[in-house]
């Protein structure tokens, strides 16, 4: 028999009241998830099962462990990166029934120990973000690759583990590519990035973007958001990319493109979007303007070579809350952002609610499928059923009060033929 989950650890369950307002409000202006969570809780398919969640610890996170709650789960939740989580809506969650496991900037190990009291409760499911969970699983946790039904990952980086995982037959249950689907990407990736990395560097520097030069490294989805937001703002943007049909798309949405190297000595504003290590290291930092700002939106913090930067500095000072200046050999001094972790949860609020409300909608429902089809899946990365996607999106547009047309049965017949 499974063990109960064991009582939350949290930082100062005196915040709950604090974080209860901030679940509140953003459970307002959810109401995707909340119909998505009622529909699986008449359907019975989550009711008794276990859920364990990776995801960045704030608002709208609990919102979406409250909603799997009421459709019948226990759910069992840490964050997924040390910088986004945030205290009070940990007190206010742990409150409100679920198992937290989570508190801000906890040291290395008191991180990965959440991590792993999360995989040793031993889930029936589980919802990942960046593949930390999978990796412990596979790695510490036989029984629990075992049992698991599958799970869902959030994010780029996560897919890009699970799918290398897969292709060298590790991969031991189905993992649902919850980031790939239409009404995630399309939306999450580019105008949730788009708007709150934006608003993580504005809301720390508090300076102008307007007619700085922004330097954007990678053009996947998050990097046209940050484009076309940092144009609206007024900045001129240049596009760094090592795929050559992506840049033409940059230069053809506006951009200057350009190597790395030649951005490095022109932008005022750096934000790395690409899932890879090593974007911006030595060589980039010592041709940087006097006064540039370093900050990342990928997943994990290597995109911006920080131990090199240290080690490279003269002198390392804190210059505001979560800015933090490097004096280079040459005299110049950079400033870095939220340590290089995620701009968008590490010095803001992470991506606006309603994004989010879709995101969680497609997640619990892609939860649902593999707790109800785990079985019959393979062992590997598996796309979002369509209809779950096109669920979501209708019953978005439902919640906008907007209403679109349906293909006539003529339509349809026209569409499948290939008769003129």
């Amino acid at each position: 028999m499974r063990a109960k989950l064991p009582p939350s650890r949290i930082e100062n369950p005196r915040l709950a009241p604090s974080g209860t307002l901030k679940i509140a409000w953003a459970d307002r202006h959810m109401p995707v998830l909340r119909r998505a969570a009622d529909g699986i809780a008449e359907r019975g398919s989550l009711r008794g099962l276990r859920v364990g969640i990776s995801v960045h610890l704030e608002a709208k996170t609990a919102c979406l462990a409250l909603a799997l709650q009421r459709a019948g789960a226990e759910v069992a939740v840490t964050g997924s990166n040390p910088l986004s989580t945030q205290d009070d809506v940990c007190a206010g969650l742990a409150e409100a029934g679920p198992g937290v496991y989570a508190w801000h900037n906890p040291m290395p190990e008191d991180y990965q120990d959440c991590l792993r009291t999360v995989v040793a409760t031993q889930p029936d499911v589980m919802l990942d973000d960046g593949g930390d969970l999978s990796v412990i699983a596979h790695n510490d946790f036989p029984e629990t690759v075992a049992n698991l039904r599958g799970g869902t990952e959030e994010t780029t980086t996560g897919i890009h583990r699970l799918k290398a995982m897969a292709a060298e037959g590790l991969l031991g249950y189905p993992m649902v590519a919850g980031n790939d689907a239409r009404m995630k990407y399309l939306f999450d990736n580019q105008h949730g990035i788009g708007q709150a990395s934006l608003d993580g560097i504005m809301r720390t520097t508090n300076l102008l973007l307007a007619g700085k030069q922004i330097a954007i490294f990678g053009y996947g989805w998050g990097g046209r958001g940050l484009a076309r937001r940092a144009h609206g703002l007024g900045a001129r943007v240049i596009v760094c990319e090592v795929d050559p049909v992506k840049a033409t798309e940059a230069l053809l949405d506006g951009c200057e493109v350009m190597p790395a190297m030649e951005a490095a000595a022109r932008a005022d504003v750096f934000i790395t979007c690409t899932g890879c290590a090593g974007v911006l290291s030595r060589e980039h930092f010592l041709v940087m303007k006097d006064g540039a700002l370093l900050s990342n939106t990928g997943h994990f913090d290597v995109e911006v070579d920080v131990a090199g930067l240290r080690e490279l500095a003269r002198q390392r000072r804190p210059a505001r809350a979560n800015v933090e200046e490097y004096v280079l050999p040459n005299g110049r001094s950079v400033f870095l952002i939220a340590e290089g972790r995620l701009v968008n949860l590490a010095a803001a609020d992470g991506h606006p609610v309603e994004i989010m409300d879709t995101t969680f909608a497609l997640q619990a429902l892609a939860l649902e499928y593999v707790a109800v089809h785990g079985h019959e899946l393979p062992h590997d990365v598996v796309p979002v059923p369509a209809d779950l996607d096109e669920a979501v999106a209708r019953v978005r547009l439902e919640a906008l009060g907007v209403r679109i047309d349906s293909l006539t049965p003529e339509q349809v017949r026209y569409l499948r033929s290939w008769q003129p």
